[in-house]
C-alpha cells in the first residue's frame, strides 16, 4: 500500500511540473513575440535573481529585491555627444527676399549688412535605456538620442560600447539603438493593459549621472496626455501620448529607463516628470509597454513606424463647458470623444462615420479619452481593420474601419534615408499647377523640419524643386534617384510668385 501511495505522489508531481512548464511556455509565446524576444526564452538575469526560471515570486509581503535584481542588469546608461556646429544667425527663415537678391544672394547680403555666423558648441548629455534582446537592441526615448553624433552605452557591469541608431520616432518619443554584443541580459515584456491603479512599480535608470538607481512607487493614473510629443514636422496633433503616471521618483537622466512590475517585467519606458523645477516633484510618466513593443518592432523591421490613422479629428467633449461647446459648435449634450471633423479621404469616412458622432469603443474596448483611443489605434498598421463603436442620435452603431497611412493609402511606409537627411516633407507638384508654372513637373517642399535643409540653407516652405545636380526631376521618386548616394548636391528651383531660379548647395555627409 505504501508503494502505491509513493508512486501515486510521484506521478501527480510529475504531471504538475509538466503543467507548470507548459503553461509558462504558452504565456511566454503569447507575450514575447516582438523585436528580438524569442518565445519561451528567459534571460539569465531572471533565473538568478530570486525568480524560478522567470516565474512570479510567491504572494506575501511586498519585497522588491527579486524584481530589482532581475531588471538592473538590463538597464543601461546612455551618453551622447553632439558635435559643434556653425549656424547662420541671420534674418528669420520666413523673412521675404531682400531687395538686392537680383544682385547677389541672401548670404552675401547678410554678410555685408549685419549678418553673422554663430557656433553652437559641442554638447554632451546622458539618459537611460533598456536592453530588449540578448543581441544588443536597446529602447530609449527619442529625446535622449535626438541629433546626437555619437552614442556610448555603459552596462551595469561597467562594460562600455559604441552604439548605432536603428530608428526613431518623435511622435512616440521612442528610439531604438544597438550595440555589438551577444548573450546580454534583457527585460521581458509585460502587459501594460493589465496595469492597475494602486499597483506597486519600480523605476530603474541613471538619474543625475548616478550609478544604477531603483525607486519604488505605485501607479497613480493611466492614459495621461501632457501635450509633449510632436511629429517630425513639429505638429503637436500627431503626437501619441497615453502615459502611465506613477509616484516613483524619476529625475533627469532617468529618461529611457525601465518601469517594471513586481514580476520584474517591463511595463513602461520612463519619459517625463511633472515639475516646476526640472527635478522630481511627485509624479513621473512612462510610455506603456504595449505601445513600446509595436514601435520597437516597426523600427527594427522597417526603420520607421507603420502607423495606422483612423481619419477623425476629435475633441474630448467633457473637457468643455456648455459655453465653450456652443462656441466650438459642439452639441451641449455631447460627451466623450466627439468627432469634430471626418475628412472624406480617410478610413473612418469610408466606413460611415461622420462629423458629430461620438466614439465609444475600439474593438470592443471602451475609450474614455483621446489618449486611450490613440493608444489602441497606435498598435495597428495601415491596412488593419478595426471595429469602432459610435453613437449617432442616441443610437449605437459599429463601423469596420480600414486604417490608412499618413499619405491616405494602405501601403506600408518605407524609411528613406535620403529624405530623412534632407529633413522636409515633400510632395509631387500637382499637374495643373505645373502647367500654370510652365513646367512639366517638380517636387514641392511642403514643410522644412530638422535636417540638412534647415541647417545649411535658407530655403523656405513652398519651394518647388525642378533640378538636382542639373538633372531635371518631376517627382519625389526621380529626386531620390537623382540624389542617389551623392555626398554633395545642388538643388535648383523657384518660389511661386517670385522671379528667378534659386540654387542651394547641400552636404549630405563626409566627402
Amino acid at each position: 500500500m505504501k508503494l502505491k501511495q509513493v508512486l501515486f505522489t510521484v506521478a501527480i508531481s510529475a504531471v504538475t511540473t509538466l503543467g507548470i512548464i507548459w503553461g509558462y511556455g504558452t504565456l511566454s509565446k503569447r507575450n514575447n513575440t516582438y523585436a528580438g524576444q524569442e518565445a519561451g526564452v528567459v534571460p539569465s538575469n531572471y533565473k538568478y535573481a530570486g525568480f524560478l526560471d522567470g516565474s512570479t515570486p510567491p504572494n506575501g509581503v511586498v519585497d522588491f529585491t527579486a524584481p530589482a535584481a532581475a531588471a538592473t542588469p538590463a538597464v543601461v546608461h546612455i551618453k551622447t555627444k553632439t558635435n559643434a556646429k556653425q549656424v547662420n544667425n541671420n534674418l528669420p527663415r520666413k523673412a521675404p527676399n531682400n531687395p538686392f537678391s537680383d544682385l547677389f544672394d541672401n548670404d552675401m547680403f547678410n554678410q555685408l549688412f549685419g549678418g553673422r555666423s554663430n557656433v553652437i558648441p559641442e554638447q554632451r548629455a546622458s539618459g537611460s535605456g533598456v536592453i530588449i534582446s540578448e543581441d544588443g537592441y536597446i529602447v530609449t526615448n527619442n529625446h535622449v538620442v535626438e541629433n546626437a553624433d555619437e552614442l556610448t552605452v555603459t552596462l551595469s557591469n561597467k562594460k562600455t560600447y559604441k552604439a548605432k541608431l536603428i530608428g526613431t520616432d518623435p511622435s512616440y518619443d521612442l528610439s531604438v539603438i544597438k550595440i555589438d554584443a551577444t548573450g546580454l541580459p534583457f527585460l521581458l515584456y509585460g502587459n501594460s493593459d493589465d496595469v492597475k491603479i494602486g499597483q506597486w512599480v519600480l523605476a530603474i535608470g541613471y538619474p543625475l549621472n548616478l550609478e544604477t538607481t531603483v525607486t519604488a512607487g505605485i501607479i497613480s493614473a493611466k492614459a495621461r496626455s501632457l501635450g509633449l510629443n510632436r511629429d517630425k514636422s513639429g505638429e503637436k496633433g500627431s503626437g501619441v501620448e497615453s502615459y502611465i503616471q506613477t509616484d516613483a521618483a524619476v529625475n533627469m537622466g532617468n529618461s529611457g529607463g525601465a518601469l517594471i512590475n513586481t514580476d520584474g517585467k517591463l511595463i513602461g519606458v520612463n519619459s517625463a516628470i511633472a515639475s516646476p523645477t526640472g527635478y522630481y516633484s511627485g509624479y513621473s510618466y512612462a510610455i506603456p509597454v504595449n505601445i513600446v513593443k509595436k514601435v520597437v518592432d516597426d523600427l527594427i523591421k522597417f526603420g520607421t513606424v507603420q502607423r495606422g490613422y483612423l481619419g477623425v479629428k476629435f475633441v474630448n467633449a467633457s473637457d468643455y463647458t456648455d459655453e465653450e461647446k456652443k462656441r466650438l459648435g459642439i452639441p451641449a449634450n455631447a460627451e466623450g470623444i466627439y468627432a469634430s471633423d471626418v475628412p472624406t479621404d480617410g478610413g473612418a469616412y469610408a466606413a460611415g462615420i461622420r462629423k458629430g458622432d461620438v466614439l465609444k469603443k475600439i474593438d470592443g474596448q471602451e475609450i474614455n479619452s483621446g489618449a486611450e483611443m490613440q493608444e489602441l489605434i497606435s498598435r495597428h498598421k495601415p491596412g488593419d481593420k478595426i471595429a469602432v463603436t459610435y453613437l449617432r442620435n442616441g443610437n449605437e452603431n459599429i463601423a469596420n474601419v480600414v486604417l490608412k497611412n499618413k499619405s491616405g493609402n494602405f501601403d506600408l511606409v518605407k524609411n528613406d534615408a535620403v529624405l530623412e537627411t534632407l529633413g522636409a516633407d515633400f510632395s509631387n507638384l500637382d499637374s495643373k499647377k505645373a502647367r500654370e508654372y510652365g513646367i512639366t513637373g517638380g517636387v514641392v517642399v511642403k514643410k522644412i523640419n530638422d535636417g540638412a535643409l534647415n541647417d545649411q540653407t535658407r530655403m523656405k516652405d513652398g519651394f518647388v524643386i525642378i533640378k538636382v545636380n542639373d538633372t531635371d526631376i518631376k517627382s519625389v521618386d526621380e529626386m531620390k534617384k537623382a540624389i542617389g548616394s551623392s555626398k554633395a548636391i545642388t538643388i535648383s528651383g523657384f518660389y511661386p510668385g517670385y522671379d528667378g531660379v534659386y540654387e542651394y548647395p547641400i552636404s549630405l555627409g563626409d566627402e
